[in-house]
């Protein structure tokens, strides 16, 4: 039988930014609740909570206090039990995060841990002596600046944190530490959630000898120096797949829950560690890597992407989007100029359906949601605080979700919301585009009703028809059928000449004159022949 996730659209929502139902400013669990019945109508299959658990919040959740607490800030665990119930009934899976790799600073564990070095949580976290001059342990960085090392006065030691100085990584050479953390997700999978998505996947073993990290090949210095390095040793381990297959053994004695990882390194390597934590049966479910939620939108990368993981591992599975609540909104990244922001929405999601795997869709994307410019004075994201402007963070795609145009913040709070609902953000207000056949909410609709009656689209085998740029195909072959669909990923129209048997199906925004499809700006249409034919003459 096959697995719900191998077809499965995820929505993720940031709780902070999708509801707020008690008057504070900031979303909560109940305002999701409420909201439930929109993601529903989108045609969605499952959702994804970013973290709700208890936390101080110097990473905005990510820096967890008590993995089975549910922060006060966003309600209860009765709301959240609610919430899992009202989703299941409206036929939605329910996906929460995981953030295994380190701590908040606060929590418990690493309290006790840098008390001492004797103590029974002593070494549950990565703990290093300095060298002889006092420098940190090596030569490895943090992802949001300077030294992944901190120094300790009370063990005359550095820990590791690869993230904030609040965020102590978990030492997972120590087994103590992956029962407690399975303990922890046990605790959710008996509340009924029907998955997790794990932060940071391939950042948890570390290099036990610790290394340093060899030099990158570049040409100037990077605007961020993390990238200055191959990260050869403070992650992506092989050691880390051990650890994956103790997460797929806990998953495995539940019935139909599944893990999806996120993984950061660098260009084709990501796609390579997705194929490698997805192959086989015991392991990750699927992954997803940032390879696509980047500023390249030709069509060389896209097929690289694709092609580099089906290459790597035949038997594995990926999940891919466009967006998430770490990067810069893609209808800002990709559209050329405002004019053409709808238009960008409108052919990613048409693109996104043609694509072989699981599909992620991040909150308001379906509204063609851009970029919301945050000043200085409104940021609320510390990770990247140090390289503004050059680097303004990540504030701007993680503003409130907009439903009303005329209420206040846009029917997100009645109060001051924690980050501004701007202008430009509030026009894409769900009331604006309901009655709009032409909207993009209405597109996403359309194109995720059009996945699900297309068997190709879900099933079917992707290969990729050469096209000169910007032009790409993927098409989906199943049984007799193909189903190809063509994008211009340009600013200019295009033409393509079809073979005479073909026809054109489903949702598109390209003209036809004879055998001669000509796809506009951003233009795209779905071609449909027989598995033997080949789509262009």
């Amino acid at each position: 039988m096959r697995e719900w996730w191998r077809d499965a659209v995820i929505y993720q929502i940031y709780p902070r930014s999708f509801q707020d139902d008690n008057g504070d400013g900031v979303g909560d669990l109940p305002g999701i609740t409420r909201r439930l019945d929109h993601v529903a109508s989108l045609g969605v299959d499952a959702i994804w909570l970013s973290p709700f658990f208890a936390s101080p919040d110097k990473d905005m959740g990510y820096d967890v206090s008590d993995y089975t607490a549910v922060s006060p800030l966003f309600g209860t665990i009765a709301d959240f039990d609610a919430l899992v119930q009202r989703a299941h009934d409206l036929g939605l899976k329910v996906i929460i995060d995981q953030v295994l790799s380190h701590t908040s600073d606060q929590h418990a564990w690493f309290q006790e841990s840098k008390l001492d070095r004797t103590n029974p949580k002593a070494n549950w976290y990565v703990w290093a002596d300095p060298q002889l001059d006092g420098s940190p342990p090596n030569n490895w960085p943090s992802v949001f600046g300077g030294s992944a090392w901190m120094f300790s006065p009370l063990r005359k030691q550095y820990y590791l944190h690869n993230f904030l100085t609040a965020q102590p990584d978990l030492n997972f050479h120590n087994p103590e530490v992956v029962d407690a953390l399975i303990e922890g997700m046990e605790f959710w999978l008996k509340r009924g959630v029907d998955g997790f998505r794990l932060d940071t996947v391939n950042f948890y073993v570390h290099d036990a000898k610790l290394r340093n990290n060899p030099a990158a090949e570049y040409d100037d210095m990077p605007g961020h120096p993390y990238g200055a390095q191959i990260h050869m040793y403070s992650k992506s381990r092989p050691e880390n797949l051990d650890v994956l297959r103790r997460l797929r053994a806990l998953t495995d004695q539940y019935p139909d829950r599944m893990m999806i990882g996120e993984v950061g390194d660098d260009g084709i390597r990501q796609v390579e560690l997705m194929a490698q934590y997805t192959s086989g049966e015991d392991k990750l479910h699927m992954a997803y890597s940032f390879a696509l939620l980047s500023p390249d939108h030709s069509p060389d990368h896209f097929r690289r992407c694709i092609q580099g993981f089906m290459k790597e591992a035949p038997d594995g599975w990926p999940c891919w989007s466009f967006s998430n609540h770490d990067v810069q909104r893609h209808v800002t990244r990709w559209a050329p100029t405002p004019d053409l922001e709808d238009t960008v929405a409108k052919q990613a999601i048409n693109m996104l359906i043609s694509f072989p795997g699981t599909l992620g869709i991040y909150q308001g994307e379906e509204l063609g949601q851009t970029e919301t410019d945050i000043e200085f004075h409104e940021l609320t994201d510390l990770g990247y605080i140090d390289f503004w402007p050059d680097n303004k963070g990540r504030d701007g795609c993680r503003t409130p979700m907009v439903w009303e145009a005329d209420a206040p913040n846009a029917g997100f709070s009645d109060a001051e919301p924690w980050l501004p609902v701007k202008a430009p953000q509030a026009a894409h207000a769900v009331s604006n585009q309901e009655a709009q056949n032409d909207s993009v909410l209405a597109t996403y609709r359309a194109a995720l009703a059009y996945r699900k009656a297309r068997p190709e689209l879900r099933l079917g085998l992707a290969t990729f028809p050469t096209l000169s740029d910007p032009l790409l195909a993927v098409s989906r072959t199943l049984d007799d059928t193909c189903l190809t669909g063509v994008f211009n990923l340009s600013d200019t129209s295009h033409t393509v000449t079809l073979v005479p048997t073909a026809s054109l199906t489903g949702p598109r925004h390209a003209d036809i004159n004879g055998d001669i499809l000509t796809l506009p700006a951003f233009g795209f249409a779905y071609v449909e022949t027989t598995a033997a034919e080949a789509p262009f003459a």
